[in-house]
């Protein structure tokens, strides 16, 4: 699967597991978050005010 900013957070933890580490650096807690699952990585960059291409880069997300 292609990973993009419309990736859900569930998504992005399934095909790359080290990113629970990533989003903690960022200070989102996406790992235990039930809304994990339907939100998206450019979503959750605006809810937690996280530059978008700054989270896909450590992410390793095209954008």
């Amino acid at each position: 699967m292609a990973l993009s900013k419309d990736s859900t957070i569930l998504e992005v933890l399934q095909e790359k597991p080290d990113a629970g580490a990533i989003f903690a650096r960022f200070g989102m807690g996406c790992v235990g978050c039930a809304i994990s699952r339907g939100e998206t990585v450019a979503e959750a960059a605006a809810a937690h005010g996280i530059p978008l291409e700054e989270l896909m880069s450590a992410l390793g997300i095209s954008a």
